[in-house]
């Protein structure tokens, strides 16, 4: 493989899509019958595989489909050997048994070669290579994709722990400072939830990658870092605050986005493409439709969508926690007052919309993530 192949794929500041996408177009002066290459993350936690990023050069590709490993037994084969698959006739070997099986039948790919991908001996997802021609991946074609996909697993294991150890630095910054906010682990946990379901939701609408929804889901618990630069008899005040008291906890915003830019910084990743999701997160988790959010009172479509997200996420969840001075509200109360916040122009529509469609997604983040109090 040439020098230059290896810069397409790991350099800063293209997406991962992007990246994967150059790639394949290098791949196929040796490797002309892969017609597509996707790539699914498995996320431990919840033992869900779901699709992240791809390059399909004919049909549609596949995006917001998830998994459970433990469902798919082939796949879970394949994990558990480390051993990559091939079929070579799809179409004899799979029934139309779920999702996947149904699309991958009727993108008329012929045969498939399957690869796990893990970081340090964890898996860290698949890589898919499809082809429109039957019994492509000979021996050979098999060899030759094994330089490139562990090309592809390095870049992806890299990025990811870049931005786990972003996220991780952020929280070990809050426990150092000892950030006794009413941010239990809880709120953190259905805050990263309730952020992915919608920005799930809101990438069928306005056509946002699987990438995006995965990194909304991975930087929304950062939201409120810059509190730990807020005195604690502001933070930990348990009446109202009085508005000199308001305008010193409204710092917490510049405060964030001075710490990101400095952990980004010390890890020299300010030119990762997926900052900018991480930087408006921070920046823009408390501005509003009508301009009478904070601190930069912008409206409407100016607001990142990954703000406006996190805004409908955080604004849900302060509405269904219980606090020291208050008892956390039904779905029922709480997609009402949604509602009414749309209304009246403070919460962006779409990201309410599918709050409200994905009802029972939402109940069961509430059920399974709740805080413990002592």
């Amino acid at each position: 493989m040439k020098k230059n192949q290896i810069l397409d794929v790991t350099r800063h500041g293209d997406t991962l899509n992007k990246r994967l996408r150059h790639l394949h177009e290098r791949m196929l002066e040796s490797v002309p019958v892969v017609d597509r290459i996707g790539c699914a993350i498995y996320d431990a936690k919840e033992d869900m595989l779901k699709t992240f990023v791809n390059s399909t050069r004919q049909g549609v590709p596949i995006s917001g489909y998830e998994i459970k490993l433990s469902d798919s037994l082939s796949l879970s084969d394949i994990a558990l050997s480390g051993s990559p698959r091939v079929i070579d006739s799809i179409q004899e070997s799979i029934k139309p048994s779920n999702q996947h099986s149904t699309w991958l039948l009727e993108q008329g790919y012929q045969s498939s070669f399957t690869i796990p991908m893990y970081d340090q001996g964890v898996l860290l997802g698949f890589l898919f290579f499809d082809s429109l021609a039957y019994a492509a991946f000979t021996p050979q074609t098999q060899r030759d994709l094994l330089l490139f996909s562990s090309l592809i697993n390095m870049t992806l294991s890299t990025e990811m722990t870049a931005l786990r150890t972003v996220v991780a630095s952020v929280e070990m910054a809050k426990e150092l400072t000892n950030l006794r906010d009413f941010e239990t682990g809880a709120h953190i946990e259905r805050m990263a939830r309730y952020s992915r379901v919608i920005a799930k939701g809101m990438a069928s609408k306005i056509g946002l990658t699987d990438e995006f929804v995965e990194h909304v889901y991975l930087f929304a618990p950062l939201h409120d870092i810059g509190k730990i630069g807020i005195p604690d008899k502001i933070l930990l005040k348990e009446g109202r605050l009085d508005p000199d008291e308001k305008k010193i906890m409204q710092t917490h915003v510049e405060k964030g986005i001075e710490i990101i830019e400095k952990i980004l910084g010390d890890f020299n990743l300010q030119q990762l493409a997926e900052s900018k999701v991480m930087r408006n997160i921070v920046a823009f988790h408390h501005e509003l439709m009508d301009g009478s959010g904070y601190p930069k009172g912008i409206t409407g479509d100016a607001i990142p969508i990954e703000g406006r997200i996190v805004t409908t996420a955080d604004v849900l969840d302060a509405l269904v926690s219980s606090r020291p001075y208050k008892v956390g509200w039904s779905l029922d109360d709480a997609f009402a007052e949604l509602t009414r916040m749309v209304d009246i122009g403070k919460l962006d529509a779409d990201c309410v919309g599918v709050v409200l469609e994905q009802r029972s997604e939402i109940q069961e983040i509430v059920n399974n993530y709740q805080d413990i109090h002592h």
